[in-house]
């Protein structure tokens, strides 16, 4: 992935500028001591060594041990490039796996290149670790967007209860109201802050967990008997010069379809209800959230003139 394209600063440049100082310095040097050195093993190195079997053994195995280092290399070399071509292809500019202080070091590196965004995408299971808690450290782009758009998964649902059994804690089923509930009420404070926020949930088992902030998709896979904390995550960037390219898109798009689906209700504010919706945008029907019984209640149609 090009790196100056989403991350231009002035460090960056700065930091290209020295390195390649470095490079040509060593260049010279390399090129200013070739004479002393073919001096060096033609007239004082190689006359001790052609007259002593035991150093010429010596030097036999150490010449060998430095062509298959240069050689493992290169291929170490080789393998670099193409997995950099493969993640220029796939846009990915970040992975982050456990929670140990080099993949929090290079996740702050990648928050403080990256600029702010307008608006913000999350498909998540109970939104705590993006907008309660400070697990994910993007509370600098929320603060800064305009427009919220979040997905969550309705903790009341048939799908929060298989991945509560998936995890083999039923006490989970009580951890997703509570978080959820959490994120509704620090939603509420950002909508009364003047923040455009739009909340819908989701009733099938969570399968992505995604935060969209602009020109970046951050992505983990909800495994199956797995907790989400302890899954890989991984950055997409778009890439302006060839945006039908890469899994940006393909995650943003996913977003779309799933925010789109008239399937999934919008939580009212005001009424505290879940709105249904027609193909068209005509409410159809709502119900109580949370639900006043344990039982998922049935939408109340709406007569639509």
């Amino acid at each position: 992935m090009n790196h100056n394209m989403h991350f231009p600063s002035f460090s960056h440049t700065l930091q290209h500028i020295f390195s390649h100082a470095a490079v040509t310095l060593l260049a010279v040097g390399i090129a200013f001591s070739l004479p002393s050195a073919a001096s060096f093993i033609l007239y004082s190195w190689w006359p001790k060594v052609a007259g002593d079997s035991h150093l010429l053994l010596i030097s036999e195995i150490s010449f060998a041990a430095v062509l298959v280092l240069l050689l493992n290399l290169v291929l170490v070399a080789k393998e670099g490039r193409r997995s950099l071509r493969m993640n220029r292809i796939a846009s990915l500019v970040h992975v982050r796996e456990g929670n140990n202080w080099f993949s929090r070091w290079s996740g702050r590196d990648l928050l403080n290149r990256i600029s702010g965004t307008r608006d913000v995408s999350v498909m998540s299971t109970t939104g705590y670790d993006t907008f309660v808690s400070k697990g994910r450290d993007l509370h600098r782009f929320i603060d800064d967007s305009y427009e919220l758009r979040v997905m969550l998964m309705n903790p009341y649902g048939a799908g929060a209860k298989r991945r509560a059994q998936s995890l083999g804690k039923q006490e989970s089923i009580s951890s997703y109201r509570q978080e959820t509930e959490a994120t509704i009420e620090r939603l509420a404070e950002l909508a009364a802050a003047g923040k455009k926020v739009t909340l819908k949930f989701y009733e099938q088992q969570p399968f992505w967990n995604l935060i969209v902030t602009g020109e970046y998709v951050w992505v983990q896979y909800c495994h199956d008997g797995h907790e989400l904390k302890n899954q890989p995550e991984y950055v997409f960037a778009l890439r302006k010069d060839k945006p039908a390219q890469g899994l940006f898109s393909a995650f943003y798009m996913h977003f779309l379809n799933q925010w789109n689906d008239p399937r999934h209700p919008e939580y009212d504010w005001q009424s505290k209800e879940l709105i249904y919706r027609n193909d068209k945008g005509s409410e159809v029907g709502c119900i109580p959230y949370p639900p006043r019984e344990e039982r998922r209640a049935e939408p109340r149609l709406v007569m639509v003139g």
